[in-house]
């Protein structure tokens, strides 16, 4: 099934930024221009390509509600396709556009309007950052749990877009379990209220779950009411090192089975160690091949380690209880990442399989790596079973073409059809985009993807938002 996208000329732009001021002179419009190229891309695509492109789109900054009603209504009457973003943080392309498209930046929706300590909720415009609502609720004693490593860039309405996940889904689940209620501009101009403010409540179809992961292809979320939690009343780190990669795999299938019940349970294999200490200066790689990183919180600390002690030991591993301060630079050195090589061809992935199918995913590397001349390693939210891959390629410097290799995609493509083998899925926190499409088809039955065509069409019949992305 194709994808309608509207390709409009100048004289059509001009038509919609003066309707635009007619109905709402405070509305920030800036017509496309050198000052708008970044907002054709997210993170996923490198500004610096001697390819990109003079001019990017017009992009509009509404500050409310009614004024993101204006937008949509305007871009409809004048056959403009609208491009919702955040943070631009996002790795999908799902916040990429053309010259021609019409950006919507959340940026200036930005207000906390409502903390409840008493209901467990804060009430936030979509492009509040997800580590500005943290550092307000943290004076109070409360949190809000979904985490990702993009955390201090990152607004919550892109989150939601993404149905992004972290470090704490292991124990508090994805931004989903967060989210209790929506408002949402539709492609009509209307806004809707959905969900509710209360933790339980059935009346009517779960629209929440529809909207929380839909990549700004069926509406534009404008509010939302998200649920907030008590800080633990304690919290530990410990690092546990194992001399190789499939035995720090092999421990989660264990962890996940006993008592413990981690908030945090990270792995970092040998290789993205070893890229770790290259890129930040530490030396975590001389104390074995692979790492967990695991945090506990809440009651019953000491008897969880002593349980947690037990299965290390039992594959061989080395429990270190941290300090406060040692356990913060653990955790920078994760968030930090591995760095891209820049003198290799380099894909980064996101691929998510059940806790039971860790170790074999990592089993299969050096069979991708056999097989196509590329090297991979990976981190992941093994609490989860989300891995973000890293396969990479040597350049060939009398190569002057600035392509990939085929092989370096091939790699992916194998990596992706194990996944899928082992009933896991082509993306667990980024988000399908524009990158990931081609691969949708391979996991999503022909009747499955029609149906969502159909609910893409009752919603936005003209496929106003977000054209060719996530379906």
């Amino acid at each position: 099934m194709s994808h309608v996208i509207f390709e409009i000329d100048q004289q059509a732009g001009q038509k919609f930024r003066d309707e635009l001021l007619t109905h709402d002179s405070e509305i920030e419009v800036v017509a496309g221009s050198a000052a708008t190229v970044p907002y054709l891309h997210d993170r996923t695509a490198d500004p610096t390509r001697s390819d990109h492109p003079e001019q990017g789109p017009t992009v509009v900054f509404p500050t409310s509600a009614s004024q993101v009603q204006t937008i949509v209504a305007a871009a409809a009457k004048h056959g403009l396709s609208v491009v919702p973003r955040g943070a631009g943080t996002g790795l999908s392309g799902g916040a990429s556009a053309t010259e021609s498209q019409v950006v919507l930046s959340t940026e200036k929706l930005n207000q906390i309007i409502e903390i409840s300590a008493a209901d467990g909720v804060a009430v936030v415009e979509p492009g509040v950052l997800n580590g500005d609502l943290n550092r307000v609720l943290e004076p109070l004693g409360l949190f809000y749990a979904p985490d990702p490593a993009s955390a201090a860039i990152s607004s919550i309405g892109g989150n939601i877009a993404t149905n992004a996940g972290g470090m704490r889904c292991a124990k508090y689940g994805v931004t989903r379990q967060s989210v209790l209620s929506l408002q949402v501009v539709l492609a009509d101009g209307s806004l809707i209220s959905i969900g509710h403010r209360s933790l339980k409540g059935v009346t009517g179809l779960d629209l929440v779950s529809l909207f929380v992961g839909s990549e700004g292809t069926l509406g534009i979320v404008v509010q939302a009411t998200v649920r907030i939690l008590p800080i633990p009343v304690a919290r530990r780190t410990l690092s546990l090192f194992f001399d190789q990669t499939l035995d720090a795999a092999r421990a989660v299938e264990l962890i996940k089975t006993s008592t413990v019940q981690p908030a945090v349970l990270e792995l970092i294999d040998g290789p993205s160690l070893a890229a770790i200490d290259e890129h930040s200066g530490s030396s975590l790689r001389q104390n074995g091949a692979g790492l967990l990183l695991v945090e506990l919180d809440g009651y019953g600390i000491d008897e969880q380690v002593r349980d947690l002690r037990k299965i290390v030991l039992h594959l061989g591993g080395r429990l270190n209880e941290v300090s406060d301060e040692e356990g913060q630079e653990l955790w920078e050195l994760r968030r930090s990442g591995r760095g891209f090589p820049t003198h290799k061809w380099h894909i980064g992935e996101d691929i998510a399989v059940p806790s039971s199918k860790l170790a074999d995913i990592f089993e299969f590397f050096p069979e991708i790596e056999r097989q196509f001349g590329v090297s991979v390693s990976a981190v992941a939210h093994a609490g989860d079973g989300n891995l973000h891959p890293l396969l990479t390629q040597n350049r060939d410097e009398a190569d002057i073409s600035n392509q990939a290799p085929p092989s370096l995609a091939q790699a992916a493509n194998a990596l992706v059809k194990k996944t899928l083998e082992l009933g896991g899925t082509i993306t667990g926190e980024h988000g399908v985009g524009n990158v990931k499409l081609h691969w949708s088809e391979w996991e999503l039955a022909e009747r499955v993807r029609s149906l969502q065509f159909d609910l893409k069409h009752v919603l936005d019949p003209s496929s106003l938002f977000n054209p060719g992305k996530a379906l």
